[in-house]
């Protein structure tokens, strides 16, 4: 029969893996909100220095993927919308598996030429890493499920009740951000 002892260290070994998830799910949506509002900082705070990305056409260190990525989301208008789900994660010891369905939007609007919507559905499978208390991604490789250009109508961004406002914006613009600004310091 477990003792309180016992059943005091097995509560006490569920609540470190609980925690241990969720710092793993944090750290996968500060990646989404990084490409998303073009937030350079939040993009390299989900990976470690060291990491490793394949994604898509690019393959290498993710410091390099995401001085890529910066490059190409400099270019144009585009907004992104990234949604994560179904997420497995497997726990051991300082190391994870983590694989999460991923839905992402990409609408580029080059300076010239049309506009371009793309519907992209995969996974991202993770080796994350625990390092000093904190999980990020040591290696990562993009898997492609779906891809699907979208048409871009003429006026697409207004709908039956008018133009939507506000629209996601970059760093420091948007909603979240200003948000964010606004509250007391800890």
């Amino acid at each position: 029969m477990p003792t309180d002892t016992d059943r005091i260290a097995a509560l006490e070994r569920r609540v470190a893996e609980l925690a241990d998830r969720e710092a793993i799910r944090d750290c996968l949506m500060r990646y989404c909100q990084g490409v998303d509002r073009f937030d350079e900082a939040a993009l390299r705070s989900a990976y470690w220095p060291d990491a490793t990305d394949r994604h898509g056409p690019y393959q290498g260190t993710a410091s390099g993927f995401i001085d890529w990525a910066v490059q190409k989301l400099s270019q144009g208008g585009g907004r992104n919308v990234h949604m994560i789900g179904n997420i497995a994660i497997e726990l051991r010891g300082e190391v994870a598996a983590v694989e999460s369905y991923f839905h992402a939007l990409q609408a580029e609007r080059p300076a010239e030429g049309p506009p371009r919507d793309l519907l992209l559905c995969g996974r991202y499978v993770d080796r994350f890493e625990r390092r000093g208390g904190e999980w990020r991604v040591a290696a990562r490789v993009v898997t492609y499920d779906w891809m699907q250009p979208l048409p871009v109508e003429p006026g697409s961004e207004a709908e039956r009740f008018g133009v939507r406002q506000p629209l996601g914006a970059r760093k420091p613009d948007d909603p979240w951000y200003v948000l964010l600004a606004s509250l007391p310091a800890d």
